[in-house]
């Protein structure tokens, strides 16, 4: 299915509520959006703000909806590969194949330097390089069928857009879109870019403007 449209659906703050999140999904199915978008977060900016689990929230959406697909931001080089492959599998079977794969080393350095984990950015990045192969192999030993992946990137930074082009996918994010949008010129860039790296057909380049 391809997404022209798709909600995005932080989970932390007034949205950090699976109930919540699950009337946006459903309404967004409802009002002829293409996919719903999850964000990926253990805490954030605001220690008092509530923050919904991604995985909960994105099997929940899976069984009372049909038709939207399900983006699912996964923070990969903070959590283990083989949950993450078991999780995204039952999401996937759950939701008849409406599932894909965000990858990205995550936003916020706290989320590793508070739990132990090294914030490096450098470090992040080996590490998702790493467990992405890993990741796509432990779904076919497993008989899991492969699932979309995207890889994230703020532009003009590279380093997460040249990862997309040897994905499925791509999910640009830009300076100070939130005050306006993402800049058309910028995103062109961005995609051709990406279009040029790639040795298949990437089959979508996508913005993130929540």
């Amino acid at each position: 299915m391809d997404v022209k449209y798709a909600v995005g659906l932080p989970t932390v703050g007034e949205f950090g509520d699976i109930t919540a999140l699950l009337d946006l999904a459903t309404a967004a199915e409802r009002h002829g959006w293409d996919g719903v978008h999850l964000w990926d977060h253990v805490l954030y900016h605001d220690a008092s703000w509530p923050v919904a689990s991604p995985v909960v929230t994105a099997s929940a959406i899976a069984a009372v909806t049909d038709r939207v697909r399900i983006l699912l931001t996964v923070t990969l080089p903070r959590r283990q590969v083989q949950d993450v492959a078991r999780d995204t599998a039952a999401i996937a079977a759950l939701s008849a194949g409406r599932l894909t794969i965000v990858a990205t080393i995550g936003s916020m350095d706290r989320e590793y330097s508070e739990f132990g984990l090294d914030p490096d950015l450098r470090e992040r990045g080996r590490a998702l390089d790493q467990r992405l192969p890993q990741l796509t192999d432990l779904w076919t030993q497993w008989g899991a069928g492969q699932i979309p992946i995207w890889c994230g990137g703020r532009w003009p930074r590279k380093p997460g857009l040249r990862r997309a082009a040897r994905f499925d996918g791509a999910m640009a994010t830009f300076e100070d879109q939130r005050d306006g949008g993402a800049p058309l010129d910028q995103f062109t860039q961005a995609a051709a870019f990406v279009q040029g790296l790639a040795t298949s057909h990437v089959d979508s380049l996508a913005f993130d403007a929540s």
